[in-house]
């Protein structure tokens, strides 16, 4: 599913207009990005939580040569799903 697809499903349940629905989708991500990039978590109730995380600087090596390198820190995003979607996607 693309971004496209889901503005268009918020254009048909919503009677938005599909300009409106597109611009409504992308101000909820524009939301959902500056909070992660700030370093916040992000809790949506009843799907779940984006949870940003520091890694440490580890050791590692090329697997092509085998020479040792040094991967830098970073901050990743982690998603812990609901037990509400978890409970939905396990459904049968």
């Amino acid at each position: 599913m693309t971004k496209a697809d889901i503005a268009e499903i918020i254009h048909q349940r919503l009677e938005f207009s599909k300009k409106e629905s597109a611009e409504m989708l992308e101000s909820v991500i524009a939301i959902m990005k500056s909070t992660l990039e700030s370093g916040e978590s992000l809790k949506v109730s009843g799907f779940g939580s984006f949870i940003v995380k520091q890694k440490a600087d580890r050791r590692g090596r090329n697997p092509h040569t085998g020479e040792q390198l040094t991967i830098e820190a970073r901050r990743i995003i982690t998603f812990k799903p609901s037990t509400v979607l978890r409970k939905a996607i396990n459904v049968r």
